[in-house]
């Protein structure tokens, strides 16, 4: 419990989930037009196409949306989008990794070097922080789609290798290779999820005072709000009552 509480913590956007809906359809969107251009455009045969899917479902973005994203793939006006991944620190030494697909290298770098520079972090080389996270798959479902026991008995039965459940729902963990396949499996158990995606889970945190937790959650937001970034994530781990502070500014 007490990881699962800390981890969403890490993660803590300020409430701005729904402001960010749009933003989200967009990054989603990309990231199946990379995955379906990258092999076959059928689901069944494209492991990553139908995780891409999946996390598509799972934000309830629109049927239209999703044909599209597939359709721009295969089209002559298809983009040459590539993943990249940048790794650095922020304010007190928090490890930091931003995971981008752009259509050019260079200006993704450059605004991803801007604002770890901007906020007291730097940038550093692929893999300089990585030893401090496991990658690995989440499933989420909220409260009522059942039980902890019947949780747990359906996450057993697709291969999960954890799950955890609290008042806000329930949290399935399988490894990054696996993540697909479970997914699947889950949904035909417990029905559509509430998000299904590869995350990077820290394996040791940094406990930050008010003044780094503000500043490194400022570079988080402005990462985020980059178009080409898809996702970003920090060791980091704030208290509550700070947490409440800076939610109340």
């Amino acid at each position: 419990m007490a990881g699962h509480s800390k981890f969403k913590n890490i993660m803590h956007r300020k409430g701005k989930q729904d402001k960010a809906r749009a933003k989200i359809f967009t990054k989603i969107a990309r990231e199946i037009t990379v995955a379906a251009k990258s092999g076959l455009p059928d689901p069944a045969m494209n492991p990553k196409l139908r995780l891409a899917l999946q996390s598509a479902r799972a934000e309830n973005m629109p049927k239209d949306n999703i044909e599209r994203a597939i359709k721009k793939a295969s089209g002559a006006d298809a983009e040459d989008i590539e993943p990249i991944r940048y790794e650095g620190y922020g304010p007190g030494g928090v490890a930091v990794i931003v995971e981008t697909l752009t259509d050019n290298r260079n200006r993704t770098s450059a605004a991803v070097r801007a604002a770890f520079s901007k906020h007291g972090g730097n940038l550093g080389s692929t893999g300089a922080v990585a030893h401090m996270f496991d990658h690995v798959g989440e499933v989420a479902y909220p409260p009522e789609a059942g039980s902890a026991d019947k949780i747990l008995e359906a996450a057993i039965e697709a291969g999960a290798d954890d799950a955890v459940s609290d008042d806000d729902g329930h949290l399935i963990t399988t490894s990054f290779d696996n993540l697909g396949t479970v997914a699947g499996a889950l949904e035909e158990a417990l029905g559509e999820p509430k998000s299904v995606k590869a995350v990077w889970r820290p394996n040791l945190t940094s406990e930050l005072d008010e003044d780094k937790a503000g500043t490194v959650l400022k570079l988080i937001d402005v990462l985020e709000d980059d178009d080409d970034v898809q996702s970003v994530y920090a060791n980091f781990d704030i208290s509550d009552e700070i947490m409440e502070k800076l939610m109340a500014e």
